[in-house]
């Protein structure tokens, strides 16, 4: 997944992304009526520039984002036309414990970590504007693809997607010694699939699709 992605600098909540301790954009400081700008009674932490990653407890997990109802087609087969409706939405989510880098540099080194960022910079700063869609924390869910199936064999059919999720946990250290922990999600592969009521699931995400849509 890779593709140019605008920079920008919002004062506002990020959703399902929480970082703490990172400054804020640049802004009116607010001042007093003659002008003069107001200092903050307390120093705000900042993260720094050039420490290093280390990443543990990778997991990769499938995950059901969309299934249909059963639908019967007798022999022969023919077109299903149930739609899938969604029971969970993914999300990229990045989380720390102090001054940390932006959640799009802790996702360079991630996707890096698990092998879905191809990349030989050290930093998403050294890619002079180009990006990684895996780094974008405002990454949509996929849509449900609602084309038609047709299968060609009489059975009790569900449609289903999902997607790959990856998570881990990551500690950032600092030249000075200093360390801030966190962890990181993503999702990869977007997973879409046909199921027949009447076979023994032969996965984890089967048996999930199983337990949402089967009698």
């Amino acid at each position: 997944m890779r593709g140019r992605v605008g920079r920008a600098c919002t004062a506002g909540l990020v959703i399902g992304v929480l970082v703490t301790g990172l400054t804020a954009c640049t802004g009116d400081a607010g001042g007093d009526e003659n002008g003069k700008g107001r200092k903050s009674g307390k120093a705000e932490a900042k993260a720094c520039a050039d420490g290093t990653f280390a990443w543990s407890r990778v997991t990769k997990r499938d995950r059901l984002t969309g299934v249909s109802d059963p639908e019967w087609l007798g022999e022969g087969g023919g077109s299903l036309q149930n739609r899938m409706r969604r029971v969970y939405t993914p999300r990229p989510s990045v989380r720390a414990d102090g001054p940390a880098p932006s959640p799009a540099e802790i996702l360079f080194s991630f996707g890096k970590k698990t092998g879905d960022i191809d990349s030989d910079a050290r930093t998403l700063a050294e890619m002079d504007g180009d990006t990684w869609a895996f780094t974008d924390v405002r990454l949509p869910a996929p849509d449900l693809d609602d084309g038609r199936v047709t299968p060609h064999a009489a059975g009790e059919y569900v449609r289903y997607a999902g997607v790959r999720e990856v998570s881990a946990d990551f500690r950032y250290t600092c030249p000075d010694g200093r360390t801030v922990s966190g962890h990181a999600r993503n999702w990869t592969v977007d997973i879409s699939g046909l199921t027949d009521c009447d076979e023994r699931p032969d996965s984890a995400l089967a048996r999930e699709v199983a337990r949402h849509a089967c009698p």
